[in-house]
């Protein structure tokens, strides 16, 4: 009889290891239960393991090839999908619409081997389909699902993982799979939204540093050797004088402007690795002016849909935190999520943690509290995620009209300052021919 290595966690969420020998996977899950213990994971031991690749290698001995042939073929295809610079990578997009398809096709009752096949052979992305065949070889091997996703953390995160492991445990696989793909779905929907919504400002912002550029470079000093020869050393303007200034200073350090900028920005890079810089940094993109909402409720939304849908797919509430904590993107919001997990590992509430952080309204901490209180905490999670992606939707339509007129002011100054700026000696230059005029003529 097979022997499986289990991790679990007790009602108080202090995690317990084991081995038990039973028939099957789905006996040891029961087993688990009854001793009134969550599963977590449950691997057979390798005594098990080796005897199916002993049979399996029996079987391609019989079939006139031998055993690991494919694996072979595989690895050479890895090679080759490494030399163009892939980095073993796949796109959320992707990913989603795999989901998606798999999820459509084990609802419709075709089985998990045969489903993944089916994509093997029409995914168009080269890394994957070498996935998605390493993943059927996994299955065909004896692994389960969630095991042979686990060997490939680039793609598949804890949050899949964990989500595919619980529905095969409850044997509800399909339900799972559609509650991913809508997460997926939702996660991108806004992400295309926010991208959509910045596209212009960026635009615009690039356009005005070209011409800034080219003014400062190319256009000024032309003006510069024109003012030497009219106004014959008489002094400029101030206000000319500073423009003229500038320009000669970025024209003769171009290169060290640019070094500087760059330099910034790796310092930038550098200090976000640190923990008290990362912490500062995410601190700091929260209280940014309007992007710090925009920051704030994205991030809420995000942390109330994962959790939702965790737990509500079958995931013990510590572990689902856990994961939520390491998906959360923001330092100051996962500290918060970590003394929420303190909280109910000691056994008391979510809200008083959440309320303490600062980071969460009242809004949410009073429905959060409302779905303690009636068992119904994952539809009220998700009910505040929906919520707050149409207040993703109002605030960046909000920053997008707010940041338009004003970038547009801005570059209009900019250039007007420019032009003013050359246009005063002439200004001057032409007082001066006016006087010598009315001097003439009085003579």
């Amino acid at each position: 009889m097979p022997k499986y290595s289990y991790v679990a966690m007790d009602a108080r969420g202090k995690e317990v290891k084991g081995v038990i020998e039973v028939a099957s996977q789905n006996e040891a899950i029961g087993r688990i239960r009854e001793m009134n213990l969550f599963p977590t994971k449950i691997v057979e031991v390798d005594g098990a393991k080796e005897a199916r690749k002993a049979a399996k290698a029996a079987k391609a001995a019989r079939a006139g090839r031998p055993a690991g042939a494919r694996g072979k073929k595989r690895g050479a295809l890895d090679i080759e999908i490494k030399i163009p610079g892939l980095s073993g990578r796949v796109k959320p997009k992707v990913l989603m619409t795999f989901t998606r398809q798999l999820a459509t096709l084990v609802d419709a009752g075709l089985p998990l081997l045969r489903g993944l096949r089916v994509l093997e052979k029409q995914e168009k992305n080269a890394t994957l389909r070498r996935i998605i065949g390493e993943l059927a070889l996994a299955v065909e091997g004896g692994s389960t699902f969630s095991e042979a996703l686990a060997q490939h953390p680039k793609v598949f995160n804890r949050l899949y993982v964990n989500m595919v492991r619980a529905g095969e445990m409850g044997g509800v696989l399909e339900v799972v799979l559609n509650r991913l793909a809508q997460f997926q779905e939702k996660a991108q929907k806004i992400k295309g939204k926010v991208v959509a919504a910045m596209f212009y400002p960026i635009a615009v912002l690039i356009v005005a540093c070209a011409i800034i550029t080219v003014l400062t470079v190319y256009v000024i000093p032309k003006f510069e050797e024109v003012f030497q020869g009219l106004l014959e050393g008489e002094a400029l303007p101030a206000f000319t004088r500073l423009v003229l200034d500038i320009s000669r200073t970025i024209r003769e350090n171009l290169l060290m402007t640019f070094l500087c900028i760059v330099g910034f920005f790796i310092l930038l890079k550098l200090a976000t690795k640190t923990k008290l810089g990362r912490y500062a940094w995410d601190k700091f993109k929260l209280k940014m002016p309007a992007i710090g909402q925009l920051i704030s409720k994205l991030a809420i939304a995000r942390f109330t849909r994962t959790l939702g849908t965790l737990v509500s797919s079958g995931v013990p509430i510590l572990q689902a935190l856990n994961i939520v904590k390491e998906t959360a993107g923001n330092v100051v919001i996962a500290n918060a999520i970590a003394a929420v997990h303190d909280s109910v590992k000691e056994g008391e509430t979510i809200t008083a943690p959440l309320e303490a952080s600062g980071i969460f309204p009242p809004m949410v901490i009073s429905m959060v509290d409302v779905g303690e209180q009636t068992g119904a905490l994952p539809e009220m999670l998700l009910k505040i995620a929906d919520n707050y992606d149409d207040e993703v939707d109002n605030a960046v339509a909000a920053m997008t009209s707010l940041l338009e007129p004003i970038m547009i002011v801005g570059l209009a100054v900019i250039v007007g300052s420019i032009v003013i700026a050359m246009f005063l000696p002439l200004i001057k230059l032409m007082e001066g021919v006016g006087d010598v005029g009315g001097k003439r003529g009085e003579d």
